[in-house]
């Protein structure tokens, strides 16, 4: 279902912008995540404020680099000066970002050895991500900013993501517990705020479901 109104936390979804962009999986509706959101949100930033700023663009930016299909469609980074970084690897464009499967893949590198992965990045495609979150997490992965310590040029701020478990995980029974994670993040962002250089360095709570014995 496409965000015909638009989404009262995320840019460029507007009914034009929505029906003008090539999407990966047809256009996203956020209403499910954005009603998780809303009642757990542990923050209420003033409207106007940096945060609620912050919290909107990196929004907007999941939105699209997990969304749409063309890079060259994205509006709030610029494709080719961008890189991101996880937990001190080896900064990635968005080539190579796509060859890894991008979104959750990129976000969730990890080098432990392959018994202990709850989630193999190097196992999961584009498709089979996208797949296993929805089914795990059918209300969605709802997103915070909990703390701004620098606004533009540079952003760094914390953040929460969390759902519920209540789907089942690879083999793992539903359980309906939270699933939450946080992190800090680095966004490097032009003057008109188009990102540059994201950095992530991310921490996981997981549910005992989730656990590997």
């Amino acid at each position: 279902m496409a965000a015909a109104k638009g989404d009262p936390y995320r840019s460029y979804l507007s009914a034009e912008e929505v029906q003008n962009t090539h999407w990966k999986f047809g256009p996203p509706n956020y209403d499910a995540a954005n009603k998780l959101f809303e009642e757990g949100q542990t923050k209420i930033w003033p409207a106007g404020s940096v945060e609620e700023k912050v919290q909107n663009l990196v929004k907007t930016w999941e939105m699209e680099v997990f969304n749409k299909a063309n890079p060259e469609e994205y509006k709030c980074l610029d494709p080719n000066n961008y890189t991101i970084s996880v937990n001190g690897r080896k900064p990635l464009t968005i080539a190579e970002k796509g060859k890894l499967g991008g979104g959750y893949n990129v976000l969730l590198q990890t080098e432990l050895p392959e018994n202990f992965r709850v989630y193999d990045p190097a196992k999961e495609t584009t498709e089979s991500a996208l797949k296993v979150f929805k089914t795990t997490f059918p209300r969605g992965f709802a997103l915070e900013i909990l703390h701004v310590y620098s606004g533009p040029p540079v952003i760094v701020y914390k953040f929460r993501h969390w759902g519920f478990m209540e789907g089942p995980f690879k083999g793992h029974s539903p359980t309906g517990e939270l699933v939450e994670f946080f992190g800090m993040a680095i966004f490097e962002v032009h003057f008109h705020i188009s990102i540059v250089f994201p950095k992530f360095s991310l921490g996981f709570v997981f549910p005992s479901g989730f656990r590997e014995n």
